[in-house]
């Protein structure tokens, strides 16, 4: 496993619409050693999900979530620890939450973004098996955020009041320790 190099805010290519990952490529070799080492560079920065593009690689694929409490969210409920390829995200509600924010694409800095409270989410697992899950709160504040990244969109862009926008250390303290590189 290696821990990869995560792409920041203004680089073009975490400005693209991501491939579809094709049926021939589950359960491949190649797949797994992605997966691994998506998880190796979450795990090592604190993240609470990542997505293929944010490491260069052009593949609608997102990883999530932990078996252990998020230092950088650490009053947030834990995510079942799961690898989501060509992602379907459909909103059971219409009504949104406002929630604070951070991405390992844009280091230091927190944004009041609002999501849907609750959706369902499609898609398949790393060996080719049908994912769907209906979920609410910090779950689905979760798959939303890294499924963003697979349409070339990063948290920053919905965010609506800018005064509610900025660096980590200021707003929030005690988290600075966690979001260390």
């Amino acid at each position: 496993m290696t821990v990869r190099e995560i792409l920041k805010m203004g680089d073009a290519r975490l400005l693209r619409v991501a491939q579809a990952v094709s049926p021939d490529q589950f359960d491949s070799d190649a797949l797994h050693l992605l997966v691994a080492d998506m998880f190796e560079t979450m795990r090592a920065v604190n993240g609470a999900g990542l997505a293929a593009p944010q490491i260069g690689v052009d593949l609608q694929l997102v990883i999530f979530g932990t078996d252990q409490p998020n230092p950088r969210y650490p009053d947030s409920p834990l995510v079942p620890r799961t690898v989501l390829l060509n992602p379907v995200i459909t909103p059971l509600a219409t009504d949104e939450v406002d929630g604070w924010e951070g991405c390992l694409s844009v280091p230091g800095l927190r944004g009041l973004v609002p999501r849907f409270s609750s959706i369902r989410y499609t898609g398949f697992d790393l060996y080719g098996d049908p994912i769907d899950r209906t979920v609410d709160g910090f779950h689905a504040r979760v798959v939303q955020h890294e499924c963003d990244h697979l349409i070339g969109m990063l948290y920053p862009m919905r965010i609506r009041d800018f005064s509610q926008f900025g660096f980590t250390e200021i707003l929030f303290p005690d988290l600075k320790d966690a979001e260390d590189d």
